[in-house]
């Protein structure tokens, strides 16, 4: 079963994201706006990793420019970053949100704007076009920052909800990074 999420993981992207966004007319009768782009997330998650993951190009990418030719990143750990650190964050972020607190929804929100904050920064350091660079740019700054202004304006939801949430997704991206680097090190002394 590992193996095959290993190897598959990105049929998941491709079949969930236009299943998703079909159901997104019929989310939109039953859903306040806010939370509907707290849901939209998912599938707008889903057409970012197509352009990073198809053909194996954002592995790649990481390691011949960032880890120096070693295999830092895995075809495992990217099935587990993507899977566990997008899917079920996204999914725990529209339960809870929808469940227990508006504020939630703000995980939803911080990872895409992180994320596209991170294919920025690496675009301008390597001077360089990086795979995801395009779908963060135009999917994830304008959705997460309109998931952001839409969750901010609920009841309860504060400068505490921000900062938590926010720590949560920086959390998450660093040890990602630390992963990487860890590994490529793992990689250089051996």
């Amino acid at each position: 079963m590992m193996r095959a999420l290993r190897d598959h993981w990105l049929i998941g992207a491709l079949t969930g994201a236009p299943l998703l966004l079909a159901l997104a007319p019929v989310q939109q009768a039953v859903m306040p706006p806010w939370l509907l782009w707290v849901f939209l997330a998912q599938p707008l998650y889903m057409m970012h990793q197509l352009e990073e993951h198809v053909g194996d190009r954002f592995r790649r990418f990481v390691n011949e420019r960032l880890a120096g030719g070693k295999e830092a990143l895995t075809p495992a750990a990217v099935a587990v970053i993507n899977i566990g650190s997008v899917w079920l964050v996204n999914a725990a972020a529209l339960l809870l949100a929808a469940a227990h607190h508006p504020g939630w929804g703000l995980l939803a929100a911080y990872l895409m704007v992180v994320n596209a904050g991170t294919h920025l920064a690496a675009a301008v350091r390597l001077k360089a076009y990086n795979p995801g660079l395009v779908s963060a740019v135009l999917l994830f700054l304008p959705a997460g920052l309109t998931t952001l202004i839409l969750v901010s304006a609920q009841p309860g939801v504060g400068v505490l909800a921000h900062l938590g949430a926010l720590l949560a997704i920086l959390t998450l991206h660093a040890a990602i990074v630390l992963h990487v680097t860890r590994q490529a090190d793992k990689g250089r002394s051996a």
